[in-house]
């Protein structure tokens, strides 16, 4: 099972959520980890008997709540020590060192810092990193209004000193472009809905799916991203 951490203060759910439904498009068996303080997945992914800790599906996608880490997750699904569970991908949401390092996100196949440019996501993102040991390399998420060179300067200069290899690659998700509106809606008719998201936030959607993957063509999720706007 490949493992990818979405890190930092910003909210990830919607966004791990979103690169959830383009995998399973594609055929992949899903599992998006909530190893937040505030478990926001608890509270807008709908589950039919929630308790303190529980997987539940949501559009072929397996959502886990309230675990400490793989192991409790494993024990919950009654798998076997020494056997693997049945995911090809777990996508894992921590805000805090504690949650990276119990689910082992040093090892991860791929390492994403998720934020915007308020001094809260930014500052409270970075505290995660402060207790590492070792170097990870992270890509940025970047949700911003303007995109600026500006921006991004900052964070890097923030960063100095953190064990931290920022990637080349950014991946800029527009801030304000109506995409709120269309989350939010999906969010209380519980389903997940493409259609009315710009063209920008879809692309950024699609390029982590695509990286994720790694051997997925452009156009095998281009081809995801039409039919979960059809419906399909």
């Amino acid at each position: 099972m490949k493992k990818i951490g979405f890190i930092g203060a910003y909210d990830k759910t919607d966004l791990m959520v979103y690169v959830a439904k383009i995998l399973t498009t594609l055929k992949k068996k899903i599992l998006v980890i909530d190893a937040t303080i505030n478990q926001k997945a608890r509270y807008i992914v709908p589950a039919i008997n929630p308790t303190t800790t529980y997987i539940t599906d949501f559009e072929d996608i397996d959502i886990a709540v309230g675990f400490s880490n793989i192991e409790d997750i494993k024990n919950y699904l009654g798998v076997s020590d020494g056997q693997e569970m049945e995911y090809d991908i777990a996508l894992i949401d921590t805000d805090n060192l504690e949650g990276f390092k119990r689910f082992g996100l040093e090892t991860a196949q791929k390492n994403y810092f998720v934020t915007s440019f308020d001094n809260y996501s930014l500052k409270k993102g970075l505290e995660i990193l402060i207790g590492l040991q070792e170097v990870v390399n992270l890509t940025k998420v970047l949700f911003s209004k303007e995109m600026l060179k500006e921006e991004d300067d900052y964070l890097n200069f923030l960063s100095l000193g953190h064990k931290v290899v920022w990637n080349e690659d950014r991946i800029y998700f527009p801030i304000e472009n109506g995409d709120l509106s269309v989350i939010y809606e999906n969010q209380r008719i519980a389903k997940i809905r493409f259609k009315k998201l710009s063209v920008q936030y879809k692309d950024g959607l699609s390029y982590i799916a695509q990286e994720i993957l790694e051997d997925a063509s452009g156009s095998n999720v281009r081809r995801a991203v039409k039919l979960i706007e059809k419906g399909i």
